[in-house]
């Protein structure tokens, strides 16, 4: 069986382990063994059925294991994940059985999807690209490495995303915007026009935060 260990013991990684608890496999051919946070306390209080396994700082990966990161963050993602693997860390994806997938949607290393995610047709998420509950991605979008989109954001057809951007939960993008590297569209915006790289927008329409 396919020890796995959740990269982040905070409350995604709490809900990224009943998630994989629902996969039909899961049990049988892959297992999540444990956590992994620099917090050896951060599950205190909660009954959660394994522990912190260690800190990432110091863990070395050990052979035929994997690794789901749980970190929202994008640029902390970027930064977790790419020092795990700097170590030899591998990382699987994860997909819901409750997620609905059209044709010719390419999946990314480290892809994780939560129950409810729709990607209807022709959609690419790149590596470590993360959808919470209820998201969706309409026809012909493109999603850049450790994205993360919050519950029930919509991005419609030909949405151009860059990397490493983060959407607050309900967030919706009209067809054919672009939204640049490092980019955030906080809870409930409406993006009409493309954000440039590195711009905070808010709001509806989404604009940008003045003084971010």
């Amino acid at each position: 069986m396919k020890r796995v260990l959740i990269v982040g013991a905070g409350g995604f990684g709490r809900e990224l382990l009943a998630w994989c608890a629902h996969d039909p496999a899961y049990g049988r051919e892959w297992k999540v063994e444990g956590f992994l946070d620099d917090n050896p306390n951060a599950l205190a209080g909660y009954a959660v059925p394994v522990g912190v396994t260690g800190a990432v700082a110091d863990y070395t990966p050990r052979a035929g294991e994997e690794f789901l990161c749980a970190i929202g963050q994008p640029k902390i993602k970027r930064r977790v994940v790419e020092s795990l693997k700097e170590r030899g860390a591998v990382f699987r994806r994860f997909v819901h059985p409750a997620v609905i997938c059209g044709n010719n949607v390419k999946l990314g290393e480290g892809v994780v999807l939560c129950p409810g995610v729709i990607l209807t047709s022709d959609i690419v998420l790149e590596d470590h690209v993360m959808f919470n509950c209820g998201a969706s991605a309409g026809h012909d979008v493109k999603i850049g490495c450790y994205t993360t989109l919050s519950g029930h954001c919509d991005l419609t057809g030909f949405v151009q995303v860059g990397r490493e951007v983060f959407f607050g939960s309900g967030a919706r993008v009209i067809p054919g915007k672009r939204v640049g590297d490092g980019a955030v569209v906080g809870a409930g915006s409406v993006v009409i026009m493309d954000v440039p790289h590195g711009v905070t927008v808010m709001g509806v329409p989404a604009r940008k935060l003045t003084g971010v």
